[in-house]
């Protein structure tokens, strides 16, 4: 395995099903403009509350990809 070099970017995914769903959005969004995706971390997460119940999920991501 060769040295390689990473640049980060940071992301919010959203989600009104789960915030998995929402990490999941976010990284397939990178993906159709970036290259070379290779992992993510998540940042922060929060949420919005409508009638006591979860209405919607954010997820802060940094994902980092390759530029070789």
């Amino acid at each position: 395995m060769g040295d390689h070099i990473y640049k980060i970017i940071e992301i919010v995914g959203s989600s009104t099903k789960s915030s998995d769903d929402a990490i999941q959005q976010a990284v397939a969004k990178a993906g159709e403009t970036l290259r070379n995706l290779d992992w993510f971390e998540v940042v922060e997460m929060r949420g919005h509350i409508a009638d006591a119940k979860v209405a919607h999920y954010q997820v802060k991501l940094k994902i980092g990809f390759r530029l070789d």
